[in-house]
């Protein structure tokens, strides 16, 4: 479901974010590390900024309990036994971290990368990196 809700807001929302955009209250199943936004748990505390139908920032406040982290984390294995690869393997070393307290914290994330394509008026972030990955040469 979360792959499917991301792909529907790719190709309906976010090319139509050309000014700058805040997307909030996204669906709690897509943010597993973001704390909930309501009492029922349907929306993250989470929002991102689009400008020319690209991603500039991605920021959420972090979930801080143990319980609902492991909840959601068996959520997204049962997703990787599904046939779901891109969803990481349940981490119960950071639940145990959990477990000792961690203070509320938030997320922002903005790369440069981003800033230089927003800037340069590039439609790729790989004409941004300095230092490309090289492909092995299959000659």
């Amino acid at each position: 479901m979360p792959r499917l809700l991301d792909r529907l807001i790719g190709h309906y929302i976010e090319p139509q974010c050309t000014q700058p955009t805040f997307l909030l209250n996204h669906p709690a199943i897509m943010s597993p590390l973001a704390k909930s936004n309501d009492a029922t748990n349907t929306t993250a505390a989470r929002f991102e900024l689009f400008v020319n139908g690209k991603e500039i920032v991605n920021a959420y406040e972090e979930l801080n309990d143990p319980r609902e982290q492991r909840q959601r984390f068996a959520l997204q294995a049962a997703d990787r036994e599904a046939g779901d690869m891109e969803v990481p393997p349940f981490d119960s070393e950071f639940c145990d971290a959990l477990e000792f307290a961690l203070p509320p914290t938030a997320g922002w994330g903005m790369g440069v990368d981003r800033v230089v394509a927003l800037l340069a008026g590039v439609r790729h972030l790989r004409e941004t990196i300095a230092f490309p990955i090289m492909r092995p040469d299959t000659k």
